[in-house]
């Protein structure tokens, strides 16, 4: 056998793949039989090379020194070598080592520079040096550093090389060595070290490159043939609108070479893939964008690992290396599917959990917490898509039976396996990483149960109502917004799915209900009906319930009725989801802002396990006080008639407990600190918050918050005995109970005091002492209508995690900023004010950009009129918002002769139109209005606007009409004015 020998641990079982002798590159793919080559961490894959290991600083090899065409790809060599991803990594860190360079560590996905949200190239870590910030300590360096990308996301999978995270092996030199030196080391590095044939690598270079290029074909010695000159767009590399920047010169390994020189283009991916770029950083970019020669000269450049492992280990993409697919392997034993036999579609689901779990290990080992906001965003986003795309495969549970566990954790055991050698720390950090992905997913997997079902309703309906009226189907924004806030459902996966259908969604009406929600405030729902499918309610046939709940959190009940789909059943089996009805509950009802209660209905037999378990995971009344337990039977078969062990959530039954005190004394501190006449307005208590909506007349000071929250914990200290009575209502009234929001009150009222401090009247669950509730602490305060506030707080457990995530963040934000936590308010108020003296610098050059590009257009004015008096200029401008675009228009109509009218038109972002009309004082004396003109074409692009007559701008939503208004523009305007110039 020739080319790559495999070798197979002897006790290792192959289940899934085959593998099998590699005789000739072009082979190299597929085996005869069609299975593709897949490597394995258990599998050690041997190249033979012809090459001698080379000497710490040998000649340049040349390309036709190195191996000849005729058996560069079916070598016959005496030494071996390993092309593990470890080992390519090692390989790139020593070959530079011996070159001088100092091998230092990955910085952290989470960067030091506080414009860049996650490490996203190689060279950040060396950003400040490469802007001439700070010195360098070191003539020249070499890492492999870890990086997030997020952009192509919706790639993943899809292609066969975009990931989310990947490792950047790099190079750099400041001021030390330069172009020379470094395309000869990185055409040695690919050649020798790593045995790339010469005759299948490609090269690019910057257009006007030409020292590059003479590098690469007189010195190095490839074929001009096989170096591409590429324009600005591919190979110039700039740090922004000023400052360092230069040509690139990239490696491209060529998989067809048999498909010869003509018309190769290095963009095709079913030929070619880039492996290796070289910056040459060699010019300053000035104001003006002219270039000026930089005094010292730097190296950046970056390799990436998994392609170059791709390369080395003849996989077809770079998840097939060993890298990643182990992590895919582990998602099939899950699954219960073969990779191999696979289609396409289950193959891309499979890389995306290969390719998002490193992702989201490496994030939450570098401190990244799962969350809504930024970073933490990120790391929530990938989670979801991969617990999403693990029920799309199949995976239930755990896999492995249990259908209360995760799956997430079992695969990130496996990246955390293969971080040994990228970052030694993750093993350390595993049980706080595998904790948090357990949590997050079973919270997730409540929600996708909750949002899949209404989605497909909606994704159908959608479908079918296009098909009948003949349109292009488009989910409302509406039924977005539902998904989202209701049921919790992100945003971006309801746009992945319904892509995935064909169905595109209504961004502009999710947008509006997201405004709608801000400014109304919402009441709790303290009733459900329970009609079924034919009609009848079922309540008529069913007596109250009787709670137990205040002294008991367990009880023994009989199931009375069973609900399935809206209908009743006198049984409900496994993963059915099911409305239980009982003659007793321990479970508290969502009623006065306080949600229901979680827990499990168990039926056992004996003493073993239970034979059937529904989860609860709402709780809702009836007319009347019937209680309706929400669930999904988890295990068994639930009949109506069978007695069942009702038991709570404890843990969560007392997070309600505290927030619900603690709201008791929100409002007696308010009524202290704002005036008595302050009075509920709603509330929410829930089990990680609470909220309180009260009348007041505008934002509450610092001060009073302060103040609100020092009486609160002062009464949590006392540690005050709560006392609950049940009176008449008089009664109560007359002992100044206060009645809480959105409660019926019968003649017999149940009262809560905490002994002079507050008297209510209300049905919820309550601590019997102030002290459980440990700390109380405001998270925010806001409007939300006319005359409405609302406060969310923490209290309890959530407010000792509240407090443990803000000591976290302000450490991170601490170490981000490099001061002590009294010095971050000084430094962000510098950072700020050096934003905005940049975005000053930047909106002065954006305008004066337009001026220049106005400049060169105000030639293609028309002249209409018999005597050719009018000027018309109607013109697209390229990558102008819409402040430079007004500018361009003034500096146009003071720059043609009056009389004159210009329109202006730009598209400055995704679904952005900006339109802009000037007219000279001969214009408008002709009756022409820029505003009411204006108005009328914007709407073309589905938005309006107007203005002066003299001068107005507009709006709209679709840049792919703007053509054709400004045509029309156009046409009105020289008609308008060839007619009164007549």
């Amino acid at each position: 056998m020739e080319g790559v020998a495999v070798v197979v641990v002897p006790h290792l079982k192959l289940n899934q793949f085959q593998f099998f002798p590699i005789h000739h590159s072009k082979f190299c793919r597929a085996a005869p039989c069609g299975v593709p080559f897949l490597p394995s961490l258990t599998l050690k894959l041997k190249l033979k090379l012809k090459q001698q290991r080379h000497h710490a600083f040998p000649p340049i090899c040349t390309a036709t020194d190195a191996v000849s065409e005729e058996d560069s790809d079916n070598n016959d060599n005496n030494k071996s070598v390993d092309v593990s991803g470890d080992s390519i990594r090692r390989r790139f860190l020593k070959f530079y080592e011996s070159r001088g360079h100092k091998v230092l560590p990955s910085a952290s996905l989470v960067p030091d520079d506080p414009t860049v949200l996650l490490t996203i190239a190689g060279m950040l870590q060396f950003k400040p040096i490469f802007l001439g910030n700070i010195p360098s300590k070191l003539p020249c360096a070499t890492t492999s550093q870890r990086c997030i990308r997020t952009n192509d996301i919706l790639n993943v999978g899809l292609t066969s090389r975009h990931h989310t995270f990947f490792e950047m092996l790099g190079n750099f030199s400041f001021g030390d060595y330069f172009k020379k030196q470094a395309i000869q080391w990185a055409w040695e590095l690919s050649t020798l070290e790593f045995g790339l044939p010469p005759h299948r690598l490609w090269i690019s270079v910057y257009e006007n490159d030409d020292d590059a290029f003479h590098i690469w074909s007189h010195q190095v010695g490839v074929p001009v043939e096989r170096i591409k000159r590429l324009g600005e767009e591919d190979n110039f590399w700039t740090s922004g609108v000023t400052g360092p920047c230069g040509p690139c010169s990239e490696i491209y390994y060529d998989f067809h070479p048999e498909r010869g020189y003509a018309d190769a283009d290095l963009g095709d991916d079913t030929r070619f893939i880039e492996f290796y770029n070289l910056v040459f950083m060699q010019y300053n970019k000035k104001d003006d964008g002219s270039l000026e020669p930089l005094k010292q000269k730097n190296i950046d450049t970056g390799l990436g690992l998994e392609r170059m492992a791709r390369i080395l280990q003849k996989v077809p993409n770079n998840y097939e290396t060993d890298l990643i697919f182990p992590i895919i392997e582990k998602a099939s034993e899950l699954a219960n599917v073969s990779y191999a036999t696979a289609d396409d579609h289950t193959k891309r689901n499979l890389k995306i959990i290969g390719d998002h779990m490193r992702a989201i290990v490496f994030l939450i080992s570098d401190g990244v917490a799962p969350s809504n906001v930024g970073r933490g965003y990120v790391v929530r986003r990938l989670i979801r898509r991969v617990v999403r795309t693990g029920r799309l495969l199949g995976i239930k549970g755990d896999g492995r039976g249990d259908l209360e566990g995760t799956f997430s954790p079992i695969i990130a055991e496996k990246v955390v396996e293969l971080s040994t050698h990228i970052d030694s720390d993750v093993k350390n950090k595993a049980p706080r990483i595998l904790e948090e992905l357990m949590r997050e997913e079973l919270r997730f997997v409540q929600t996708l149960e909750r949002g899949e079902k209404l989605l497909e309703e909606k994704l159908t309906a959608a479908v079918w109502n296009a098909e009948n009226n003949k349109t292009e189907p488009c989910l409302a924004g509406e039924d977005v917004f539902l998904l989202y806030d209701t049921y919790g459902y992100p945003m971006e996966i309801t746009k992945e799915v319904a892509e995935e259908r064909g169905v595109s969604i209504d961004m502009n009406g999710f947008d509006i209900e997201m405004e709608k929600q801000r400014r109304q405030s919402q009441a709790a729902h303290n009733t459900v009906k329970l009609a079924m499918g034919n009609g009848a309610n079922i309540a008529d046939n069913v007596p109250d319930t009787e709670f137990i709940g205040y002294d008991s959190l367990y009880a023994k009940a009989i199931v009375q009725s069973l609900v399935v789909n809206g209908d009743p059943a006198v049984q409900a089996s496994e993963g059915s989801d099911v409305e239980v009805l009982l003659n007793k509950t321990p479970f508290y009802a969502e009623s006065g802002g306080q949600i229901g209660d979680h827990g499990f209905l168990y039926i056992a037999e004996g003493e073993s396990q239970p034979i059937a378990v529904v989860e609860i995971i709402d709780v809702q009344k009836s007319l009347g006080n019937i209680f309706v337990h929400k669930g999904t039977v988890r295990k068994g078969v639930v009949e109506v008639g069978k007695e069942v062990d009702a038991a709570v959530d404890v843990n969560l039954r007392q997070r309600a407990k505290v927030h619900h005190t603690a709201t008791h004394l929100l409002q007696a501190a308010l009524k202290k600190v704002i005036g008595q006449e302050t009075s509920q307005a709603g509330s929410l208590v829930s089990f990680d918050r609470l909220r309180f909506d009260f009348n007041f007349h505008r934002p509450l000071f610092d001060s009073e918050h302060a103040e609100i929250e020092g009486l609160i914990n002062g009464w949590i200290q006392e540690a005050t005995v709560l006392e609950t009575k049940v009176m008449p209502l008089d009664d109560a009234k007359r002992a100044g109970a206060i009645a809480m929001f959105g409660e019926k009150y019968g003649e017999e009222v149940r009262v809560v005091e905490v002994s002079g401090v507050s008297m209510e009247l209300c049905g919820g669950t309550h601590v019997s002492n102030t002290s459980e509730i440990r700390g109380f602490k405001i998270i925010s305060e806001q409007g939300i209508a006319s005359g409405i506030r609302r406060i969310e707080a923490v209290a309890g457990e959530a407010f000792i995690e509240y407090v443990n995530a803000r000591d976290f963040y302000l450490k991170q934000l601490c170490s981000t900023l490099k001061v002590k936590p009294d010095e971050v308010t000084t430094r962000i108020e510098n950072l700020l004010e050096e934003l905005r003296v940049a975005r000053n610098e930047n909106l002065s050059l954006r305008a004066k950009a337009a001026v220049f590009k106005a400049s060169v257009i105000a030639k293609k004015a028309l002249l209409v009129g018999n005597s050719k008096q009018y000027r018309v200029l109607v013109e697209y401008v390229d990558d102008v918002d819409a402040e430079s675009l007004k500018s361009a228009a003034e500096y146009l109509i003071e720059t043609l002769t009056d009389p004159a009218a210009v329109v202006l038109g730009s598209c400055p972002g995704e679904g952005k139109v900006s339109l802009v009309a000037a007219f000279t004082p001969g214009v408008v004396d002709q009756g022409i209005q820029a505003g009411k003109f204006i108005g009328q074409i914007a709407k073309l692009c589905g938005g309006g606007g107007g203005g002066k007559p003299n001068f107005a701008q507009a709006g709209g939503r679709k840049p792919e009409n703007l053509a054709s208004a400004l045509e029309k523009a156009q046409s009105e305007l020289v008609a308008a004015l060839s007619e009164k110039g007549n």
